[in-house]
């Protein structure tokens, strides 16, 4: 079997997130970690394969050893794609685990039951703690019942992720690139007479053909499907004078999500005041929250500076403040602060990145503007890593709006 030679960047993610990982496992006391989380096992191995897939059930694993090996169970028939990989110390032909797609699959999961305690074993000796992810549970009931102490994976595979090593930072922008690219596209088949849906598709092919690999939802609506937010692109036909709101949501280069939102405006007309005036209150917000970002604020302090939208767009905002992002998004998720304690402990450091949302929706008119961006937590504040532009013609005023009448 011929060795893959990986690129230099990709040599260098594999290396730098391993010792990232291991460095979490030892601070947490795990000596192992068994995932079927295919976000997880690309930031162990460095490895995918049929990803969407793979969120359906576990049909690929990974079984990581702090300072050990790591082995990988790839789908059937599929081993062969990774030979040579120096990301992966063993390959084995995954079990099937799924009872959606597997009729016997709870001998399957007995059998691998007892494969993963004697790899357990054959490396820990008596140590039989094992953090486990994204496991049904029957597989987690014959891990047990074959003598291993099960715990969670979870949180030490967000908290390793939450922290961008070098090379995932360079793959991140790479990713980015490719990604307004993409949007430039999608901007520019902003038509009347088009729907929803043609407009988007033109986001996921360019996105696909730069590289890129799924969108995971498919945010884009227009008019008076903006408001309330979070309405999927439909059928629905823009006009001119529409806003359309977007969110990238898009799986790009190396496996790095990347995440942004924009509004623009549909056709050559000029907008209504009332559309400047909900725009305008969307950047603030977000300029406001995203220059509060610093290494060493608390999720608790930032949440308490945050921009306050007034009435009547309040209650419609968007349902948290801001959100961490890696190869998918994950930790931190910081929600609102309300009337008890706040429910998020911890607060930012170097090397996280952090989307900041804003969305004000208008009950009067029936339309919102949705608006984000992408932040790398640097040792002395915060680096834009999204600078596509705001639609020009909604945004050519930097002077406070006060709300039309």
């Amino acid at each position: 079997m011929i060795a893959k030679a990986p690129s230099d960047l990709s040599s260098a993610l594999l290396a730098q997130r391993r010792s990232r990982l291991n460095r979490v496992l030892q601070e947490l006391d795990v000596p192992a970690l068994l995932t079927a989380d295919p976000f997880s096992i690309r930031y162990i191995t460095g490895t995918r394969n049929m990803l969407v897939h793979n969120l359906t059930g576990p049909d690929r694993l990974a079984l990581a050893f702090v300072d050990g090996p790591t082995v990988l169970w790839e789908f059937a028939g599929c081993e062969h794609l990774w030979g040579g990989h120096g990301g992966i110390d063993e390959i084995r032909e995954a079990p099937g685990l799924n009872a959606k797609k597997t009729p016997n699959f709870r001998a399957e999961a007995a059998a691998f039951a007892r494969e993963i305690s004697n790899r357990c074993a054959e490396q820990l000796g008596d140590d039989r703690r094992l953090a486990v992810e994204a496991l049904d549970a029957p597989v987690t009931d014959a891990l047990r019942t074959n003598g291993l102490e099960i715990g969670d994976a979870t949180w030490p595979m967000q908290t390793a992720m939450a922290i961008k090593q070098p090379a995932e930072v360079e793959a991140m922008r790479q990713a980015m690139d490719i990604t307004e690219a993409a949007t430039t596209q999608l901007h520019s088949a902003i038509e009347p007479g088009r729907t929803e849906q043609e407009v988007w598709a033109e986001f996921h092919r360019a996105l696909i053909a730069g590289g890129g690999e799924l969108v995971v939802t498919r945010l884009l609506q227009a008019g008076v499907r903006t408001f309330p937010y979070f309405q999927e692109a439909s059928d629905h036909r823009l006009a001119a004078g529409d806003l359309v709101c977007f969110d990238t949501d898009a799986v790009a280069l190396h496996g790095y999500s990347v995440d942004f939102s924009r509004t623009f405006l549909c056709g050559e007309v000029e907008p209504t005041e009332r559309q400047r005036f909900l725009h305008h209150l969307a950047i603030e917000q977000l300029e406001h929250n995203a220059a509060n970002l610093r290494p060493g604020r608390s999720f608790e302090r930032f949440a308490h500076l945050a921009f306050e939208v007034p009435d009547p767009h309040r209650e419609h905002g968007y349902y948290q403040l801001a959100h961490g992002l890696g190869l998918a998004g994950g930790h931190p998720n910081i929600p609102r602060a309300g009337d008890g304690s706040y429910p998020l402990a911890g607060g930012f450091e170097p090397g996280m990145v952090i989307c900041v949302e804003s969305y004000v929706g208008d009950p009067e008119t029936g339309q919102g503007v949705k608006l984000e961006d992408q932040f790398l937590i640097t040792d002395d504040g915060a680096e834009a890593m999204s600078t596509y532009p705001f639609d020009p013609s909604l945004s050519r005023s930097r002077h406070r709006w006060s709300s039309p009448k």
